[in-house]
């Protein structure tokens, strides 16, 4: 009697199963939130160095290299890409180990997506759906900007703080200042410091640091 077929998916190009298999073996051991040792990987998160490597300079995965080893962590480009990528790549569970692995990883996804965008009552709205790419994000904070600076007449100067909190828990504070910054890089809008007044711990802590360590309290659309 034949053996029963693998469960086989609609053939996506090669590369594009590795990909996406990679990014997710990454982010299913936690490499979006936390700096992995890349010794210490199991196979199926390194397995392809050329598609690694391609990632690398992707800027999807970063590798910082210490004096004894290096340091892997999955990028909110990566995590962009991926769920991008899921939603067009079927995989092919073949071989008990590779389908457990690939298995929890696509379930462990799929519970997070219907925990962030599940409809819940609170303060009497609806919550809405987590922000999964650069582009919604950046259409949703100029909206925000937009918003804020008509209701409260800002004069053109929105507080960080205040387009973070507005954003809420839709966005990681990862996300959130990488695609800040991300923002100005394009021109979209500038980052200004300077003073706050009445400032707070809490308002400095929701601005913005830069990489030399100063603070933009707010922000000026160009």
């Amino acid at each position: 009697m034949p053996s029963q077929p693998s469960i086989e998916e609609k053939k996506s190009p090669p590369k594009a199963q590795e990909t996406t298999r990679l990014l997710l073996a990454l982010w299913e051991l936690g490499a979006d939130t936390k700096a992995l040792k890349k010794g210490e990987l199991p196979d199926r998160a390194k397995r392809s160095a050329k598609v690694f490597n391609q990632l690398v300079d992707d800027g999807a995965i970063k590798v910082e290299k210490q004096k004894s080893y290096s340091l892997v962590s999955l990028e909110a480009k990566g995590v962009e890409r991926l769920a991008e990528e899921l939603k067009t790549v079927d995989f092919a569970l073949s071989g008990a180990t590779t389908g457990a692995w690939l298995a929890r990883g696509l379930l462990k996804w799929l519970q997070q997506m219907e925990t962030v965008t599940a409809i819940a009552p609170t303060n009497g709205k609806a919550s809405k759906a987590a922000i999964a790419s650069y582009e919604e994000f950046k259409s949703i904070a100029l909206e925000v900007y937009d918003r804020l600076n008509h209701d409260y007449n800002l004069d053109n100067l929105v507080p960080i703080y205040r387009i973070r909190r507005e954003i809420g828990d839709r966005v990681s504070r990862p996300h959130f200042d990488e695609w800040v910054l991300e923002m100005q890089t394009k021109d979209l809008w500038q980052l200004i410091g300077g003073e706050m007044p009445e400032l707070t711990p809490d308002k400095a802590e929701d601005s913005i640091k830069t990489t030399l360590g100063g603070i933009r309290y707010y922000a000026k659309k160009l």
